[in-house]
């Protein structure tokens, strides 16, 4: 019998199972498998050296028609290659000129990227002005509820106590603290931290600091460590750090959702903020593109389908699209409506490279993923 294979499988089970070498299994994983990567902006002196070296490695470099002869000054440029061709390829052009170095060193970070299997995080809010009113939990009730979603199969429960929706106000330190106190007792006190990694959505110094001094281990913050006092503390409890890339603030950040390419703005953005926070100390990050965060719809899509770009850095990579408006730019709805356009949006972001999914719905997300596994399982069945 002989059967076609969907295109988007590791063969890795597959090449185990027919007991091939192990070093001809590596060198047929790495063959098997096509990525796809643009390039822009090129000159055309770079282009035409790129495409002649791609070529003569077995790679394709797509260009403008009249890159040959000149006929543009510059083109953008789709490679096609494969792992072991783009090892090859960059060893060519790190000694090119017209810029092909530094082009060489960008291709360079996206042979480590390394895709974790997806977890999932649970939101609770104790707010009672978050976007979602089905999230608002009161805090006596956050115990029970925790316990839920990790009975359900959370491995992150996200705790919050400040709206961060558009045109919200931030709350003082202070008041931020009283609402999440006991919430945060509550947790501790039955060691909840012992069954779940808990997250705290804040970048206040202050109920920071509180939370990580009663077993909360993880930082999630929107202004992607704005505070320099967040990213010391990320160090000092040895903390994950979830970077989260915001145009403006909560209340002003969808006035001027423009950007000249949102992929690279974030892309800068997330080298500059990795790079604070290891400077201060701060190494076990996680990176969020912030989606519903100062972005259009058009950009949240187009942040959601990047994902593989950002694994780049080699962090693992946070999405959160649970019941936002960006659904309703395809399928009008009411927040209580659109579970369905989360699940879509989260398993295409976890297929792309995310790491964590947050959302507000865990049993169906857990299901969902488990579904996923399943069918990508049956695909390698002998």
């Amino acid at each position: 019998m002989t059967r076609k294979l969907p295109y988007d499988i590791d063969i890795a089970p597959i090449l185990e199972a027919i007991g091939c070498d192990k070093a001809g299994a590596a060198l047929m994983r790495d063959k098997a498998r096509i990525d796809r990567y643009l390039l822009k902006n090129l000159s055309c002196g770079a282009a035409n050296i790129l495409k002649q070296d791609a070529l003569s490695i077995g790679a394709e470099l797509a260009v403008h028609r009249d890159t040959p002869s000149c006929g543009v000054t510059q083109t953008d440029a789709l490679l096609l290659a494969t792992p072991a061709q783009l090892k090859r390829l960059i060893e060519k052009e790190k000694t090119q000129p017209f810029g092909l170095k530094k082009i060489a060193d960008r291709l360079q970070s996206f042979l480590k990227a390394n895709k974790q299997k997806t977890r999932v995080m649970g939101v609770i809010n104790i707010n009672d002005d978050s976007f979602n009113p089905a999230s608002r939990t009161k805090a006596a009730d956050v115990r029970a509820k925790a316990e839920k979603m990790i009975q359900d199969g959370a491995a992150y429960i996200d705790i919050g106590a400040v709206s961060s929706r558009p045109g919200s106000d931030g709350v003082d330190p202070q008041e931020e603290l009283k609402r999440l106190k006991p919430a945060i007792d509550a947790l501790y006190a039955a060691q909840i931290h012992e069954k779940a990694i808990l997250s705290l959505d804040s970048y206040e110094p202050l109920p920071l600091k509180y939370a990580l001094d009663r077993g909360f281990r993880l930082i999630n913050d929107i202004t992607g460590g704005a505070d320099d006092r967040v990213l010391k503390l990320a160090a000092e409890y040895d903390a994950e750090l979830c970077v989260m890339h915001m145009k403006g603030d909560p209340k002003t950040m969808q006035n001027d959702a423009r950007y000249d390419d949102v992929i690279e703005a974030i892309d800068d953005f997330f080298s500059a903020r990795a790079e604070a926070a290891r400077s201060a100390g701060a190494k076990r990050l996680i990176l969020d593109v912030g989606i519903g965060f100062g972005k259009t719809a058009g950009d949240n899509f187009k942040l959601i389908a990047a994902q593989s770009h950002f694994l780049r850095f080699g962090y693992d990579l946070l999405v959160g699209a649970s019941r936002k408006s960006l659904i309703d730019a395809i399928s009008p709805a009411a927040v209580g409506d659109r579970l369905g356009g989360t699940i879509a949006l989260h398993l295409k972001a976890a297929e792309y490279g995310a790491a964590i999914i947050r959302c507000h719905d865990v049993f169906e997300h857990v299901q969902a993923l488990r579904v996923l596994d399943a069918l990508s399982d049956a695909a390698l069945a002998n």
